[in-house]
């Protein structure tokens, strides 16, 4: 899934990886101090749906010096678009979505909640995956393929 990620990330601009210990907030925040100031992505690594139009539309949604999102249906967020790195917070898990829009309140500036389907669909478990086939990014997709024919053998 991370490497269709990429691949959507790609033409959109620089990519980071964030990959230190602590989970996932953590390893975010630590990321972002790296980079230089301005708008920045952060995606999760679980939405092999992802397309660089996506992404774009994301972006698009960002409204001036504030934040956009795009939430799971468990109120999780998968996809921030931040004015810049210091928007940040490490709140993630269960409501954060909603958390992110408070901070966006209590720091004074404009927040999104932004609809995008292949940003929204998250992959939690095998279910997922089938349930999103049809939109499975190539890397994915071929991993379900080969894990099905493991499990046929």
């Amino acid at each position: 899934m991370l490497r269709d990620v990429l691949t959507a990330a790609e033409p959109v601009g620089e990519v980071f990886v964030a990959g230190q210990g602590g989970g996932q907030g953590p390893a975010v925040e630590a990321e972002l101090r790296r980079i230089k100031p301005g708008p920045v992505l952060v995606v999760n690594a679980d939405l092999p749906c992802a397309r660089p139009r996506d992404l774009f539309t994301l972006l698009g949604a960002l409204p001036e010096g504030g934040l956009a999102l795009v939430a799971a249906a468990d109120g999780t967020t998968n996809a921030l678009a931040l004015a810049a790195p210091h928007l940040f917070a490490p709140v993630y898990g269960p409501g954060s979505a909603e958390r992110f829009l408070a901070r966006a309140k209590r720091l004074e500036v404009p927040a999104a909640l932004a609809a995008i389907p292949h940003l929204a669909e998250d992959v939690d478990g095998l279910g997922d995956l089938e349930r999103l086939e049809g939109c499975l990014g190539a890397h994915t997709a071929a991993a379900l393929d080969a894990l099905r024919a493991g499990l046929s053998r």
